[in-house]
């Protein structure tokens, strides 16, 4: 069973939960709420189960505003007007505190994830390199899933030319992007080993690595931009 949410002293929701359920309404996930205020998706969780989100009532107010009257749905349209309204809170000593992350992490089974966002992407999805690297040392598979402009893919949605054979549906945005998965358990995935050769020679670009990929065989169409890539890594059995 999950958890009950929290409420405020009235019985009420408190408002960044009231906010990212209008946001949600309008289209845009748990997830998407975390890229626009960049912090890690269990702190959206944490608005419902632990009461927080307090410190981006003002960043979300001003998303909601410009998603609803101004008609913005593009992700790092609206990061960036949320990163104007967010206040980095400070520690004891008076210096700005750290936004802590999940590390890149590869566990003993050989499960590791790695995501980034429009911002890391465009300098290369550097902080994916590691990841990438440590799973072909350990001779691990992998997959990956890219979001871009619904123009930007080749095949239609769903097509099995496209990624067949993958469980998990297409991810459709109300911004006119799609989230596509290229590989699986299921259907054994990618040798990390080549991936990392790919990353190698594009002179450590994951982004570039994983687009070129991607025109080669056929999936996107060469001038597509990739909005967000997420890795992920399996032990084969």
């Amino acid at each position: 069973m999950s958890p009950r949410p929290r409420t405020t002293g009235q019985g009420r929701l408190n408002e960044a939960t009231q906010l990212a359920d209008q946001l949600q309404q309008a289209g845009y996930t748990k997830r998407d709420i975390a890229r626009i205020i960049d912090r890690d998706p269990s702190l959206v969780s944490q608005f419902y189960t632990k009461n927080k989100g307090a410190a981006f009532v003002p960043a979300l107010r001003q998303v909601l505003a410009a998603v609803q009257a101004a008609g913005i749905t593009d992700l790092p349209e609206l990061t960036a007007l949320a990163a104007r309204h967010i206040t980095r809170r400070t520690t004891a000593a008076g210096t700005r505190a750290r936004v802590r992350s999940k590390a890149v992490l590869i566990t003993p089974t050989g499960s590791g994830t790695g995501r980034v966002g429009a911002q890391a992407i465009a300098s290369g999805s550097s902080r994916l390199r590691p990841l990438i690297a440590e799973a072909a040392r350990q001779g691990l598979r992998l997959a990956f899933t890219v979001r871009l402009a619904k123009t930007g893919y080749v095949h239609p949605a769903g097509s099995r030319t496209d990624s067949p054979g993958i469980r998990r549906d297409v991810i459709q945005r109300a911004d006119h992007t799609e989230e596509r998965s290229y590989g699986s358990a299921q259907t054994g995935g990618h040798d990390a080993a080549d991936f990392a050769r790919r990353v190698d020679a594009a002179g450590g670009d994951v982004t570039a690595a994983v687009h070129q990929w991607l025109v080669e065989t056929g999936r996107i169409r060469p001038d597509a931009h990739i909005l967000h890539l997420e890795v992920r890594t399996w032990r084969p059995r």
